[in-house]
């Protein structure tokens, strides 16, 4: 057969079978995907929970990531060593066979940059940088020997939250919504805040939905003015047209669908009504107003408040630690997981701290970090426990990666105040869990003198992956969506990703 006509043949056999028998072909074939768990039932199908397959710890996940990495050794790892070798060069074995984001030659050793202590029952070393945080260490589990395959920060990110370093997969809160479905009919099940100025490197695809029915993408809200753009009606529309006019779309859009089959129509039909809801649900739920003082004063709170950094070209040289930007979110991420929301997450830019330019070095930037997010990390911790909350709400912190136990060296090779930096250091690095189905008080994991490589309990991202979607109740060994031929999973697949059993409470 000529080739032109075999793909004139293939490229219209779905039309074939939608048109010829009366659409027989096309109706008998969506019939058997629907069956088979392909294609979703019903006109409702596109926003119906799917069971859990386990037992869930936690209903929720407030997910916080700080966007380029904060440098563990001057947060989470008391390294004396460090200091001892202060300056002086680099071993060859830190150096033989890596690959650095920006190191060149041989660098120096860079000490810890501020003091450490150790706090709570559980004795658990915190930088004098988060003092709030050791106050609440014994309800979290910190992770210090997290390892990932990336070491630059958009692929970095897009494997941590969707589990691929390539654009494309669903991101870990659309696997949660798609899997469990929301608790409340009027707001989304998935939400995404950003604070620090800018979208993380990796963009909007850290929160879209990859193959799965767009409707599980994330929602990005903001703290003031309309929490979501466009969704106010246009001057001149009231409720009563607007209904009218949806109904419309949603007569057309189901004829469509029989017509088409397409699981994105009733995607579009539930997106619509989704956002009908959300206007009345939405500015109710994103108002910090209503709060009461004491409890904007606990997270370090203001409602209302725009920080000229979120709009600024270069938002880092603004940064100050009273910034309330970060704590609004924190508390805006406890009242949507109070009002029934399922996955909040929470991206702060600004954590990148290499030394080499203003606005971004460890000695003077992750300071004013710290005490922009600190206060109100550790006020999200005790506002969910003492609303019942903390139990079914798994609060996840950290950064893509961790920082090298070396200076960068590419710009300056002395050490300078204000331009103090490290690299990026995929080896070993540190984030920390709590609340639902975690147990409190908890160091998992070790690292060797320098902060270099884990020598117990080493760590990966496919590890912490499982066990999130296992705390949620969802086995990440089965849970899968069927795509392209294959059932994809967020673990990747491979069956090297285990569930951190010793995590969990």
């Amino acid at each position: 057969m000529d080739p032109a006509i075999e793909w004139g043949l293939s490229g219209t056999r779905r039309h074939l079978l939608r048109t010829a028998g009366l659409g027989i072909g096309a109706m008998a074939v969506q019939s058997l995907l629907a069956r088979d768990g392909v294609l979703p039932r019903g006109a409702d199908a596109a926003v119906t929970a799917r069971p859990a397959l386990l037992a869930p710890r936690a209903k929720h996940v407030i997910y916080l990531h700080m966007a380029g990495s904060p440098s563990q050794l001057e947060l989470y790892e008391h390294k004396p060593e460090l200091q001892r070798l202060h300056l002086q060069d680099c071993p060859e074995s830190f150096l033989t066979g890596k690959r650095f984001a920006f190191i060149r030659g041989v660098p120096k050793i860079l000490a810890g940059q501020f003091s450490f202590r150790q706090h709570g029952e559980s004795g658990q070393w915190i930088s004098e940088l988060l003092p709030h945080f050791a106050g609440v260490v014994d309800r979290a589990c910190v992770i210090r020997t997290m390892q990932t395959e990336q070491f630059n920060h958009a692929p970095s990110q897009l494997f941590l939250h969707t589990g691929s370093a390539r654009l494309g997969n669903p991101s870990l809160g659309s696997w949660a919504t798609w899997g469990l479905g929301s608790l409340n009919e009027n707001l989304p099940g998935f939400v995404v805040l950003l604070s620090g100025g800018k979208t993380p490197d990796a963009g909007k695809s850290l929160w879209g939905s990859g193959f799965l029915p767009s409707v599980y993408q994330g929602v990005n809200c903001r703290a003031s003015g309309d929490p979501v753009l466009y969704l106010s009606d246009p001057a001149g529309i009231d409720r009563t047209t607007r209904r009218r006019m949806l109904d419309t779309l949603a007569e057309l859009n189901a004829a469509e669908f029989s017509r088409s089959g397409d699981p994105e129509t009733q995607t579009r039909i539930s997106q619509y009504e989704l956002a009908y809801r959300m206007q009345t649900a939405v500015p109710e739920v994103m108002n910090l107003a209503g709060e009461p003082r004491h409890i904007l004063e606990m997270y370090g709170a203001q409602a209302g408040y725009v920080s000229p950094a979120e709009s600024a070209d270069d938002p880092r040289v603004l940064y100050r630690g009273d910034d309330p930007t970060f704590a609004n979110n924190c508390l805006l991420a406890r009242r949507l997981v109070e009002n029934g929301v399922r996955f909040v997450q929470l991206y702060d830019w600004g954590w990148d701290h290499h030394g080499s330019s203003p606005g971004e070095s460890i000695d003077e930037t992750l300071p004013i970090k710290c005490q922009a997010s600190d206060r109100a990390i550790a006020a999200l911790i005790r506002d969910l426990e003492q609303r019942g909350l903390l139990d079914e709400t798994l609060i996840v912190w950290g950064g893509e990666f961790g920082r090298t136990p070396m200076m960068q060296n590419n710009v300056r090779t002395d050490f300078q105040k204000g331009f103090v930096g490290r690299d990026h250091h995929p080896y070993a690095f540190t984030m920390w869990l709590a609340g639902g189905g975690i147990r409190g008080g908890l160091a998992w994991g070790a690292t060797d003198e320098f902060g270099y490589y884990p020598v117990e309990h080493p760590t990966t991202i496919r590890d912490l992956q499982a066990t999130i979607l296992h705390i949620l109740g969802l086995d990440p060994q089965r849970f899968s969506y069927f795509y392209q031929g294959l059932q994809n999973r967020l673990i990747g697949p491979t069956d090297e990703a285990r569930v951190l059993d010793g995590l969990l409470a």
